[in-house]
C-alpha cells in the first residue's frame, strides 16, 4: 500500500510531501498501551514513544482501543477494570484515546481484527472531523492490531509502519486465521519495524523481504533505571533483611503466563539453598506458581508479590543479586536492560533478543536452554564472581533510547517520501 496524495476526499487527504521539514504526526495505534485502569499495560511502547516525541521532530495522538465490558463490579475480576478506563485521558503530555470493541471471551483470538478496526474507525472519523491531520499510522504488534491498522490505512489513505515485538511473530502465526492474516498484513504494511535482529529473521520467514524490515532495538530510561547507592539501601526500603542473613536475592519480572517461565525459576531453587526469589507480576499462573514452590518445599523463600508501579522497579532491581529471565519467547526482552541499568546483571533465556542485549560479561550471561537445571548453574556461575555493579550499569548505558529514536525518524521520512 503506498500513500497516494491529493486524491482523497477531504478530510482525510494529507498532502505529506509539503511538509518534509515538518514535525510527522502519527496516529499511534495500539491495544496494548497503559491507562488509567492498567498504567503497566505495554508501557515500552509507550515509553519508546514518549522518547520519539521529546526529541520534537513528531507529534502523537494514541489510538488505543479496549475491551468493552458493561460493569466495573469487582465480582468480575480482571475484566472490571475495562469499565473503568475513560474514553480519553491524558499520560505524559500524550493525548490517548479508547474506543471500546467486543472481545467475547474464547473467540478474541478470531473476532479481535474486525472488532477492533470497526471502533478505530468511528474515533478515527470523530477525531478527523474534529480537525486533526495525521501523516502516518504508527502501529504495535502484527496481530490484531497490525491487521486492523492496515485496513485503516486503506481507507483513510494513510500509510502503515508495524512494530513487531514477539508472540505476534513467533508464536501466532501458527493458527490458521491468524497466521493467514499476519502474512497479509506483513504484505501490505508500507514497512515493519522488529525490536531485534532475532525477529527481523522470524519475519523473512513468514515472507517479508529484508530491506522491507528495520531493526530498531529498544532502549532503556536511564533516568528512572539507574544505581541504588547500595543493594543494603534498596533492600531496606523494600523492607528486606540484609544480604548475610538472608542470603543472595534473585529477581523475576513479567506476567505470571506459562511462556514468562517463572516456574523454571522456582524449580531451580532447590538447587540454591539460601537464595530467595521475589517474583513481580500478575496473572493466572499466580495459584500454580504458589502450589509448585509449596510442593518443592521452597515456599519459604519464594515471594509473590503482585505487579509493582513502574516507578518503583528500581528499587527491586537494585535489591537484587540478580535477574533472570526464563521466558520462552520474547521480541526483545526490555527487563534485562532495566535491570542492568540499575546495576544487575542478568541471567537470560536464549529468547530473541536476549544474545543482543546481554553482549559481554558485565551484563551478565545467556542460557543455553531453559531447565532448572540451567538456571540452576547459570546462577552459581554468575554469583560465583559477579561483576561490579558500576560496571554493568555502564554497560547498561549504551542502551539510550536516541539511537532508536533517530532510527524512526528515519524510517517514518522514507516512508512519507
Amino acid at each position: 500500500m503506498q500513500l497516494q496524495t491529493g486524491t482523497l476526499p477531504a478530510p482525510a487527504g494529507v498532502s505529506v510531501l509539503s511538509r518534509a521539514s515538518a514535525p510527522i504526526r502519527l496516529l499511534t495505534f495500539t491495544t496494548l498501551y497503559p491507562n488509567a485502569a492498567q498504567p503497566n499495560h505495554g508501557v515500552f511502547v509507550e515509553n519508546r514513544l514518549r522518547h520519539l516525541v521529546a526529541g520534537g521532530e513528531a507529534t502523537s495522538t494514541v489510538l488505543a482501543p479496549v475491551p468493552w465490558f458493561p460493569s466495573a463490579s469487582p465480582r468480575f475480576g480482571d475484566w472490571a477494570r475495562y469499565a473503568t478506563i475513560p474514553l480519553r485521558e491524558e499520560r505524559h503530555g500524550l493525548v490517548l484515546h479508547h474506543p471500546r470493541f467486543l472481545a467475547p471471551p474464547r473467540l478474541g483470538m478470531f473476532t479481535g481484527p474486525a472488532a477492533i478496526y470497526h471502533a478505530a474507525r468511528a474515533a478515527l472519523r470523530r477525531l478527523l472531523a474534529e480537525g486533526h491531520r495525521f501523516d502516518l499510522i504508527d502501529a504495535h504488534y502484527l496481530y490484531p492490531d497490525g491487521v486492523a491498522a492496515v485496513r485503516l490505512g486503506r481507507e483513510f489513505g494513510l500509510p502503515v509502519v508495524i512494530t513487531a515485538r514477539g508472540s505476534d511473530t513467533s508464536q501466532l502465526p501458527h493458527y490458521r486465521l491468524p497466521g493467514r492474516a499476519i502474512r497479509r498484513t506483513i504484505a501490505e504494511a508500507d514497512a515493519l519495524i522488529a525490536v531485534s535482529a532475532g525477529l527481523k529473521a522470524g519475519l523473512v520467514e513468514l515472507g517479508a523481504p529484508e530491506e522491507k524490515v528495520t531493526v530498531l532495538r529498544n532502549g532503556v530510561d536511564l533516568e528512572t533505571f539507574r544505581l541504588a547507592p547500595s543493594p543494603e539501601v534498596a533492600r531496606a526500603a523494600l523492607g528486606l533483611g540484609p544480604r548475610h542473613e538472608s542470603g543472595p536475592l534473585l529477581l523475576s519480572v513479567g506476567h505470571l503466563i506459562e511462556r514468562k517461565g517463572h516456574h523454571h525459576v522456582i524449580a531451580a531453587l532447590p538447587q540454591l539453598p539460601r537464595h530467595t526469589l521475589l517474583v513481580l507480576g500478575d496473572g493466572p499462573e499466580r495459584a500454580a506458581l504458589q502450589d509448585l514452590a509449596q510442593r518443592l518445599g521452597v515456599a519459604d523463600r519464594v515471594r509473590l508479590l503482585g505487579a509493582q508501579p513502574h516507578a518503583r522497579l528500581p528499587l527491586y532491581y537494585g535489591a537484587a543479586d540478580a535477574m533472570v529471565l526464563a521466558s520462552s519467547r520474547e521480541g526483545w526482552a526490555n527487563v534485562l536492560l532495566e535491570s542492568m541499568a540499575c546495576g544487575t546483571p542478568v541471567v537470560a533465556s536464549p529468547a530473541w533478543g536476549s544474545r543482543e542485549a546481554v553482549r559481554a560479561p558485565e551484563a551478565g550471561l545467556v542460557m543455553d536452554e531453559i531447565t532448572p537445571d540451567a538456571i540452576a548453574a547459570g546462577i552459581r556461575r554468575l554469583l560465583a564472581d559477579p561483576p561490579a555493579r558500576a560496571a554493568t550499569r555502564a554497560y547498561a548505558e549504551g542502551f539510550g533510547w536516541d539511537e532508536t529514536t533517530a532510527g524512526q525518524v528515519s524510517l517514518f521520512r522514507k516512508v512519507l517520501a
